[in-house]
């Protein structure tokens, strides 16, 4: 199929198909017009990628986990490098939500401190 239709199947954008292309994330045989046709699988990988973004993977971390056959979204066997690297991926939003809460708690005061100002 070419790139068009792998965009409309996944609704996801031409050029975030050609951006996993790049990162070798998703393959594409050309054709003689120099079109990129994907296989019917590119539909699962395609949602597969999207996915592990939502869940705050990097490309390059998608990447190592498509390298070692782990990333199939639907197999729920325990794997030791997808539960690796969703630990660490929690541990780094946890990380973003305390400097967050700090930062709230600093503006509270700083409004409060002008508020009282006026």
């Amino acid at each position: 199929m070419k790139i068009g239709e792998l965009s409309q199947l996944t609704n996801v954008s031409i050029r975030s198909i050609r951006h996993y292309e790049k990162k070798g994330l998703l393959q594409a045989d050309r054709l003689e017009n120099d079109y990129r046709s994907f296989a019917e699988s590119a539909v699962d990988r395609v949602v597969a990628i999207q996915l592990y973004l939502k869940l705050g993977l990097t490309a390059d971390e998608i990447g190592v986990l498509f390298t070692g056959n782990i990333a199939n979204p639907d197999d729920y066997e325990y794997c030791e490098a997808m539960l690796s690297m969703y630990e660490e991926k929690l541990t780094q939003v946890d990380r973003q939500i305390a400097a967050l809460q700090q930062l709230k708690k600093i503006l509270k005061r700083q409004i409060s401190l002008t508020l009282s100002k006026k």
